[in-house]
C-alpha cells in the first residue's frame, strides 16, 4: 500500500509518500520560520495563508521525489487535529479534493498519534507495549502504547508545553523565534549548574508536567540581574534547559517502570534537543530500558508519520467520509473538543 500523507497542523506544510506503513519514499517539509520570526511566534492567519500558497507544490514535489504518481496511490492520510483550525482546514480541504478526484479512500489522523508513529519509521521500532514521551511546541504527554492504535493517556502538561517554554524563554532572552535550537546551541557553551532553576515535579508519583514555573523563574532572574544576564546568557540557557530535561527524563523513566515494560520512545519536536537525547540515553541505559528516538527530521512535524499511521487505519477499514472536519484539541477519550466528531472517523483513546 502506498499512502500520501498531508500535514498542516501548525507552521509546516508537509507531504510524504510512505509504502507499507514504514518505508519512506519521499518526505517534503516547507517551513514558515522566516514568515513568523519577526513576530516572535506563529501567527495563525499568516500560517493559513502560507499553507494555501505551498500545499500544491509541496504535494507535487512529494509525488515526484517518490517516483510515484497519483494513479499508483492507494489512499490519502491527512492531519485533522489537534492544531490551528485555519491551518488544518487547508490540508484537509486539499486532501478531500485530491482523494475525491481520484477515487481514493481518505482517513483523518490525530497529529499526536502521528508523532508516536514516527518511531515505526526507523530501523529498530519498539515492540509493544512501550511508553511514549511526546514533547513538542504544543504538547507534552505520556502514553502507554499497547498496540498500533491502542493508547492509554498517562499524563500531560498542566500549563506550558516543553517546546512552548523553550520559545518563551528564548523571547525573554532576546534570542528570537523559534527558540529551541538557539537555546540548545547556547547551552552547549554554558554551565548547567551555575544557575539552578526550579524543577516542577508536581506529584513525583504522577505523570503530569508543568513548565510555566521554570519559565517565570528565568524571567525573574533576568529582571533581577539585568547587567549580569547578558554576560551569562549561555549559563542561563544551560540552567533552564537542564531543568526541563531533568523533569522529562525522570517522568519518562518512572512511567516505564510503573507499567513494567522495557521500552521508551521519545518523540516530538523537543526530541531533537541534543541534551535531552543525551540524558535520556544515559538514564535508560542505567535503568536497563531500551530507548527509541527517531532522527531529528522525523521528530519535528512531518507528513511521513501521518502517512505511516494512515496506512494502518486504511488497511483496517478506518476510512473517513467527506464530511470529515478538523478540531483544535482532543480530550483524554480521544474525541475532538472544538468540533463534533467528524464523519465516520474513529479516534482511538489517548
Amino acid at each position: 500500500m502506498r499512502v500520501l500523507g498531508i500535514e498542516t497542523s501548525c507552521d509546516e506544510t508537509a507531504a510524504a509518500v510512505v509504502s507499507d506503513g514504514y518505508v519512506i519514499l519521499s518526505n517534503v517539509v516547507w517551513s514558515q520560520v522566516a514568515t513568523h520570526h519577526p513576530y516572535g511566534g506563529v501567527v495563525p492567519e499568516l500560517a493559513s495563508r502560507k499553507h494555501i500558497e505551498k500545499i500544491v507544490p509541496v504535494v507535487e514535489k512529494a509525488l515526484a521525489d517518490s517516483g510515484e504518481d497519483s494513479n499508483s496511490l492507494d489512499g490519502v492520510a491527512v492531519t485533522c487535529g489537534p492544531g490551528l483550525v485555519g491551518a488544518l482546514l487547508v490540508g484537509l480541504s486539499f486532501a478531500k479534493a485530491f482523494a475525491y478526484a481520484r477515487g481514493l479512500p481518505i482517513t483523518g489522523v490525530n497529529h499526536l498519534h502521528g508523532h508516536i508513529a514516527s518511531v515505526y519509521l526507523q530501523p529498530d521500532p519498539p515492540p509493544f507495549p512501550f511508553v511514549a514521551l511526546l514533547a513538542s511546541g504544543g504538547h507534552t504527554n505520556l502514553y502507554y502504547v499497547a498496540g498500533p492504535m491502542d493508547f492509554e493517556h498517562m499524563g500531560q502538561t498542566r500549563d506550558d508545553a516543553a517546546g512552548e517554554a523553550f520559545d518563551k524563554v528564548a523571547k525573554i532572552l532576546g534570542l528570537g523565534y523559534p527558540g529551541g535550537m538557539v537555546i540548545d546551541q547556547l547551552a552547549q557553551q554554558g554551565d548547567p549548574e551555575r544557575i539552578r532553576f526550579p524543577r516542577a515535579f508536581l506529584d513525583k508519583s504522577g505523570f503530569d508536567f508543568s513548565f510555566s514555573g521554570v519559565k517565570t523563574a528565568v524571567a525573574r532572574y533576568v529582571q533581577r540581574e539585568k547587567e549580569d544576564s547578558s554576560k551569562r546568557i549561555q549559563d542561563i540557557a544551560a540552567g533552564f534547559q537542564e531543568a526541563v530535561v531533568d523533569v522529562l527524563v525522570q517522568k519518562g523513566i518512572s512511567a516505564v517502570k510503573a507499567k513494567g515494560c522495557q521500552h521508551l520512545a521519545l518523540v516530538g519536536g523537543v526530541a531533537s534537543n541534543r541534551r535531552l537525547r543525551e540524558r535520556i540515553k544515559e538514564a535508560t541505559q542505567e535503568a536497563g530500558i531500551a530507548v527509541h528516538i527517531p532522527p531529528p527530521e522525523l521528530c519535528t512535524d512531518n507528513a511521513a508519520m501521518i502517512a505511516a499511521i494512515g496506512d494502518y487505519q486504511l488497511s483496517h477499514g478506518e476510512n473517513s467520509s467527506l464530511d470529515l472536519d478538523v478540531y483544535s484539541k482532543t480530550s483524554h477519550s480521544g474525541r475532538p473538543q472544538a468540533l463534533a466528531q467528524p464523519g465516520n472517523l474513529r479516534l482511538p483513546n489517548i
